[in-house]
């Protein structure tokens, strides 16, 4: 398919690395080194193995889930850009596949540059990643993409001046932060002092600046999966059956596929999709989320690597978002057929959450199982590279998106006698 509109915790300096002490340059001609090794990484290392690649997986801590599957596990301080190019120009790896936030964006600017090895996604892809405020100007000012009338403040003397502009209601969020953490809703002035405290305590870089929103009626919430690549005629952009997602109940996130759109939405958002994705470059799966009401679809944000709103593909597709990811980092031919609806939920707990087993798991897998169509994954090694710890994932298939959501919830209500 054509990119064209028609068609288309750290470790002292003294613990920077431990594993397995391989001699320079020995990785192989397919080595892929993950920087970034919790559960979306397991499931991304696994992906790059069947395709033959040695997986080289890297996190802050030891025994993280992709330690457990990887070639060969390590443990490097990753925000350290002293630390990361002296391992990287050690383990010489084919590809360098960035799957954490907080990583020294400068070492992967040097060595993309030098060319020697491939970097995902795009150092200026990882950077924008972690600033709210350069991907929004980026997708307005540059490109001009629809979005929801937004500002920047610097101080809670702004924050007041442009809720004083714009009236009420407004969301408040941090310009680098997860999915939700550190965000307030604005509906009257005495929200102000509250919503920028959080926001900015929540915040993962020294920022004190918050991206203010204001609050627009939609339809519902899409992840657009768009996978970049570049073949024999050039880039391309594929697209998957749009997502639908929402937030429940603050510890569960649910995810279903397809959401259906007008034709004239889903036209609107595979222009978005390949505009901005175009214009952060480099190879790969690309998580565009987008704001629909009738016919109109907004930007909103783009995640530069598969995310917890894909995992329904587990189920849904041929190949999953993992799969695609590490086909079109290899350059490998990619498909996105879409092989039955399906639903997904994705319970979490806090970061530092030890949850206790509550119920037998052979007893609580198999009540759950029951459910017609169902599947699930259990995350048990500890993932520290995200604010809340996922603790299983419910996956389901039906005829229709509507059955699969309320299979999904049956089986995840199951699971919960496990905690």
């Amino acid at each position: 398919m054509s990119d064209t509109p028609d068609n288309q915790t750290p470790l002292d300096a003294g613990e920077a690395a431990t594993g397995p002490e391989p001699a320079a340059g020995t990785s192989g001609p397919s080595s892929v080194m993950l920087l970034g090794s919790g559960e979306l990484s397991r499931e991304l290392a696994l992906a790059f193995q069947r395709l033959g690649a040695e997986v080289i997986a890297v996190d802050r801590y030891a025994d993280a889930p992709a330690h457990g599957v990887a070639d060969r596990p390590i443990v490097a301080k990753m925000n350290d850009a002293e630390v990361l190019s002296a391992l990287i120009e050690k383990e010489n790896p084919r590809y360098l596949v960035a799957e954490a936030g907080l990583i020294a964006a400068d070492a992967l600017i040097a060595v993309a540059e030098r060319g020697e090895v491939e970097v995902f996604p795009t150092p200026r892809s990882t950077r924008l990643s972690l600033d709210r405020e350069g991907l929004r100007r980026l997708a307005a000012d540059e490109l001009g993409l629809p979005t929801a009338p937004f500002w920047f403040a610097g101080s809670t003397e702004e924050l007041t001046a442009i809720a004083q502009h714009s009236g009420f209601p407004l969301v408040v969020k941090p310009i680098a932060s997860a999915p939700g953490e550190g965000e307030s809703v604005l509906v009257r002035p005495e929200d102000v002092e509250p919503a920028w405290q959080r926001a900015v305590a929540a915040g993962r870089m020294p920022h004190s600046r918050v991206m203010v929103e204001s609050v627009v009626e939609v339809d519902f919430e899409v992840t657009l999966l768009t996978i970049r690549t570049v073949g024999p005629t050039g880039p391309a952009v594929h697209f998957c059956e749009p997502i639908g997602h929402r937030q429940a109940d603050g510890d569960v996130l649910e995810s279903w596929q397809p959401q259906r759109l007008a034709p004239a939405a889903l036209d609107a958002a595979k222009s978005i999709g390949a505009r901005i994705v175009n214009s952060l470059g480099g190879r790969g799966v690309f998580g565009v989320e987008l704001l629909v009401s009738g016919d109109e679809v907004y930007f909103d944000n783009v995640r530069p690597r598969p995310h917890d709103s894909g995992l329904v593909t587990l189920r849904s597709q041929r190949l999953s978002e993992f799969e695609l990811h590490a086909r079109a980092i290899l350059g490998l031919p990619v498909d996105t057929i879409m092989i039955s609806p399906a639903a997904a939920e994705v319970t979490y707990a806090g970061a530092e959450a030890n949850p206790v087993i509550g119920g037998d798991p052979s007893v609580v897998l198999a009540e759950a199982l029951t459910v017609a169509e169902s599947d699930v994954r259990l995350f048990n090694r500890p993932d520290e590279t995200e604010a809340r710890r996922r603790l299983a994932v419910a996956l389901a298939t039906a005829p229709d998106p509507i059955v699969a959501r309320d299979r999904a919830r049956r089986v995840t209500a199951a699971l919960r006698r496990l905690w």
